[in-house]
């Protein structure tokens, strides 16, 4: 059976992809406070013109999921309630004399419920649109050996959360061609070819 090229007509594909059950972006906010952080480089509390802060998400974890019934319009659904755990490191940053200087990295978790079409099986998934942090408070304390700081730290996300399956689809579509080549180079190479199809054998269309 001789392969065709790719110009011209549609075949029955099956593939492999990844279906979203549900997709909800929300926002959420975190408190944490930070006890006896201590000044980096032998710094008072005088030496100090400001703190801020970064935070950068470090992993998630699903910890149950929970049916729960709802009404929507009108119809009444099984919905899950979701807890899910959410990893963060916080670094703290003094500045100076106009320099800025670490004062350490430090691990936080928190915990959120969202309500997802999410049966047994599905996977969650958590991309963060936005990270950001800001220190609400501190105070800055000299008593003890070496200045230390006591924070009070604000967490802001923005975050797309999806539950996911992967599933095997059947679809009528051309294949892709390349588009024409930019750089003035003859090339010898052959046009790429659809490989060679089975389609008495498989795919079946589960329409007919």
């Amino acid at each position: 059976m001789q392969a065709d090229k790719l110009k011209g007509g549609q075949e029955l594909l099956c593939i492999n992809t990844t279906k979203v059950y549900d997709w909800i972006i929300n926002e959420a906010e975190f408190d944490i406070t930070l006890d006896d952080v201590d000044l980096p480089n032998d710094l008072d509390c005088d030496d100090i013109d400001s703190v801020t802060c970064e935070v950068e998400p470090t992993d998630y974890t699903v910890l149950s999921r929970e049916d729960r019934p709802f009404v929507i319009d009108g119809t009444q659904v099984t919905l899950q309630q979701v807890l899910i755990q959410k990893s963060f490191d916080v670094t703290v940053i003094v500045t100076t004399n106009g320099q800025e200087v670490e004062a350490g990295t430090f691990p936080f978790s928190r915990c959120e419920k969202v309500i997802l079409c999410a049966p047994e099986g599905t996977d969650i998934t958590i991309d963060y649109t936005d990270v950001d942090c800001f220190v609400c408070v501190f105070n800055c304390d000299d008593a003890t050996p070496g200045a230390s700081l006591d924070l009070g730290i604000t967490v802001r996300l923005c975050q797309s959360i999806q539950s996911t399956f992967p599933v095997t689809v059947e679809l009528f579509a051309d294949f892709c061609e390349p588009r024409e080549s930019i750089q003035p180079i003859v090339s010898g190479c052959p046009e790429p070819i659809r490989p060679p199809q089975c389609p008495v054998l498989f795919p079946t269309n589960s329409n007919e």
